[in-house]
């Protein structure tokens, strides 16, 4: 499995990923229809960083990682992750997530906060928790999923500095 920072030749294979995952409104709170140039947007454009994780040339997943919040919030970092239904269950999302703590360490992020996890995402909260994440915060019914209704979101929290 290779790693690397993304670039925007990569746009056109991150983007079926990306596409898949909003289309299924079950784990992301972004718009349906999204365009694939809002998407790059979001995706490739807006955060700090972007890394793509491949196999034999194949993307199979992807991060970003961001500044949380400015000014005196500007040690927090924020990450989102997603990975190809084709890769999934096979300990990408664990590599992803380690290997964004590290990347946030060297750019001198101190903490990494997810802002909205929906709770019916059941492998995510689990897997956050088991990488050292708390969950801080719960918003009562603040995710709509398409199948489960109105879930909460958590947001969920961890100190990065030893």
């Amino acid at each position: 499995m290779n790693i690397r920072e993304a670039t925007k030749e990569d746009w056109d294979s991150i983007w079926p990923i990306f596409h898949e995952i909003i289309l299924a409104g079950e784990t992301y709170a972004y718009e349906m229809n999204t365009t694939k140039e809002q998407a790059e947007e979001i995706w490739l454009d807006a955060p700090r960083k972007t890394y793509v994780f491949e196999e034999n040339d194949n993307i199979l997943g992807t991060y970003y990682l961001k500044t949380n919040q400015a000014g005196p919030g500007d040690h927090v970092c924020n990450c989102g992750y997603m990975v190809s239904s084709r890769a999934r269950g096979k300990g990408l999302a664990t590599s992803m997530c380690e290997h964004s703590q590290k990347i946030a360490l060297e750019l001198g992020y101190k903490a990494m906060q997810f802002n909205f996890v929906a709770s019916s995402n059941e492998g995510a909260v689990r897997l956050w928790g088991k990488l050292g994440f708390e969950i801080v915060g719960r918003l009562p019914k603040a995710f709509n999923h398409p199948a489960q209704g109105y879930v909460d979101a958590l947001v969920m929290y961890k100190w990065l500095q030893a």
